[in-house]
């Protein structure tokens, strides 16, 4: 015997051969799933002749127990009885390898923000202007739940849509003809979320964040430049060489995505690898400010985001800026305003310290944990732009670019913070590096180890001992003066601003940045957003389309459940999306082979889905995936 769960609008009647001389009574019972119907006996009453040692008239008694399961029904319980061979074989396939029979139900979950994105009325427009025979609403879903939920490129994901509760069935062909529509309507589409998704969580949009990534393909060679047909005009191929932030050898794209501070994705925009990643901040951020209709906002980025131009832009308009600032990079002069232990103060409550003091406390007394935990800081206000280190592209007469330290002059204040533990920690490291180096000088030949500017190998110096008319030899040996260079700026930090805020404030603004590194970390580990395997230059931006689409979708399931009040991590949220899966008995019913879990708890309690039983009648999942299209 099963129990099951049933939907009260589906009733059962009885069943049996009227022409039998001692018929068999059954329950039987309507099925659908999908377009698929079906009737089934789902529970055995009893023989004729059996019955008539219970009841005189067995016909009568028959239906009376359709009554009582009719009646049990409105309960949502029924009794269900069925045969199982255990010698049927498996229904036979052309299929290669086997393939599982589970489908998931966790995208319901991802369907529910995907509906409330509206996305569906802007391919409602966008499909009637290209004529398209296929739903480019259908591919774009689940591509972004395929993105979510099982990342494989675009033929993969196609191979595997049976794996979903809903089985859509689109060709391969569709897709890349819809990776071709997506691409023509970027800006349409990329404003479209941002407006409607102020409709599912208040957008925050007072800091827009800024930065960028790349991303890598497996190809040996870069796309050569071309000449448009149309126009003569030289374009640059898309997939070029440039600085990995991987260090990958491998052709790049760069993204460059803008956040605001709930850490949800406001804009987007894809370069060619070789591209400066500085050149592409002002265009964007122009887009966004269209986008929020000229609604003042405080850029931040870090210290490569931070240009001379892109400071300049961000003190017009209402906007401001806040980026890190190279302490190294600084004038000569406001290096000794940083070092000179004079005019720090404590974060915390404003109190004078020393950087002295900050260095030399017991950090292992518990009453001085809070100091520990603490920051000094001083604030220089600076009007020079040549102080900061920053430089500026002039055109020269034969058309050529060079880069010039700047002589521009921009207001702005740089905040100057000194912390013991991270001081520490950069020794640390450091310390495990200069081991690495002494390990080199000892077991290798450093003659054979490629030196590059970060790593271990800065820390080893070379000598060249000759005799007149010999062969020099070379000495290696570790070079203290470049570990007491370093040591000098252990726990120092710093901030350029054009606010005249408190400094813990802009502190506070700028300490949010580690979200949009978490924003780029999903999309590469957990999105596997690379490599990428197009090779069309709009495909490939397409491609990233639909993974900013399933990070923004991500993103705002995060924070909603953050607002009701639970916190997970992405791996816990992700998996619990992945396992929601459903097995089909015989067309009768689905049972979930996920168990509960917090994650599954507060999914269900955000979005009332339902998606917490352990059986499901197939007309019921088929309600609740209409009631969120």
């Amino acid at each position: 015997m099963y129990r099951n769960k049933k939907e009260r609008s589906v009733t059962m009647k009885l069943n049996y051969d009227k022409k039998s001389k001692d018929p068999t009574y059954f329950i039987q019972m309507g099925f659908r799933n999908g377009k698929k119907t079906s009737t089934r006996n789902v529970m055995r009453i009893g023989k004729h002749s059996e019955l008539l040692a219970i009841d005189p008239d067995p016909l009568a008694y028959a239906k009376r127990k359709v009554l009582e399961a009719n009646e049990a029904q409105k309960h949502n319980k029924l009794s269900m009885s069925f045969e199982i061979d255990f010698d049927e074989k498996l229904t036979a396939t052309s299929d290669i390898a086997s393939k599982s029979n589970l489908l998931n139900t966790g995208y319901f979950i991802l369907q529910k923000i995907y509906n409330d994105l509206a996305i569906a009325d802007f391919f409602k427009t966008v499909q009637t202007s290209h004529k398209a025979t296929f739903s480019c609403n259908d591919i774009n879903r689940f591509l972004t739940y395929a993105r979510i939920l099982d990342p494989e490129s675009k033929l993969g994901t196609f191979d595997k849509l049976d794996t979903y509760y809903e089985q859509p069935s689109f060709k391969y062909q569709h897709i890349l003809r819809f990776m071709d529509i997506l691409e023509k309507n970027y800006d349409g589409y990329i404003e479209h979320l941002f407006k409607n998704s102020e409709n599912i969580v208040p957008r925050d949009t007072s800091v827009c964040y800024f930065d960028c990534t790349n991303y890598y393909f497996e190809i040996e060679t870069e796309d050569p430049d071309y000449i448009d047909e149309v126009t003569g005009e030289i374009l640059k191929g898309f997939r070029k060489y440039g600085p990995s932030k991987q260090h990958q050898p491998l052709p790049l794209v760069q993204m460059g995505l803008f956040m605001d501070g709930k850490g949800i994705p406001i804009s987007m925009c894809i370069n060619s690898g070789s591209d400066n990643e500085q050149k592409c901040a002002i265009p964007l951020e122009k887009k966004i400010t269209k986008m929020f209709g000229g609604e003042r906002f405080i850029y931040c980025a870090d210290a490569g985001l931070g240009s001379l131009s892109i400071r300049q832009y961000n003190s017009m308009g209402g906007r401001a800026f806040i980026v890190t600032q190279s302490i190294k990079k600084l004038s000569k002069t406001l290096k000794q305003a940083v070092f000179n232990d004079y005019d720090y103060r404590l974060l915390s409550d404003d109190t004078s310290v020393t950087i002295k003091h900050m260095k030399d406390f017991d950090r292992f007394d518990k009453k001085n944990l809070p100091l520990y935990n603490d920051f000094a800081y001083k604030v220089l206000d600076v009007e020079n732009a040549v102080d900061l280190g920053l430089y500026e592209e002039i055109v020269l007469k034969n058309g050529k670019t060079k880069k010039v330290k700047s002589k521009a002059v921009l207001k702005q204040r740089i905040i100057i913070t000194f912390s013991r533990k991270a001081m520490e920690y950069q020794r640390h490291i450091r310390n495990a590096q200069i081991e690495r180096a002494r390990n080199i000088l000892k077991y290798r030949d450093v003659k054979e180890v490629k030196k590059g500017p970060h790593d271990v190998m800065r820390f080893i110096k070379r000598t060249s001992v000759t005799k007149d008319g010999e062969e020099a030899v070379d000495h290696y040996e570790i070079d203290q003066s470049v570990i007491d260079e370093e040591e000098k700026y252990d726990g120092y930090y710093a901030v350029a601003t054009n606010l005249d805020d408190d400094a813990k404030d802009i502190l506070n603004i700028n300490s949010q940045r580690y979200k949009i590194e978490d924003c780029f970390r999903i999309l590469k580990t957990n999105f596997n957003a690379r490599p990428v395997y197009h090779r069309k230059g709009k495909r490939i931006i397409a491609h990233f389309m639909i993974c900013y689409t399933a990070l923004l979708n991500y993103r705002l399931l995060e924070c909603k459940l953050d607002q009701y009040g639970t916190h997970f991590t992405t791996d816990n949220i992700l998996d619990t999306l992945k396992n929601m899966n459903v097995s089909n008995t015989q067309d009768m019913y689905y049972t979930a082979t996920y168990r509960g879990s917090q994650v599954c708890t507060a999914l269900n309690g955000l979005y009332n889905l339902g998606l917490d039983k352990k059986y499901y009648q197939p007309k019921e999942l088929n309600k609740k995936i209409k009631k969120i299209l």
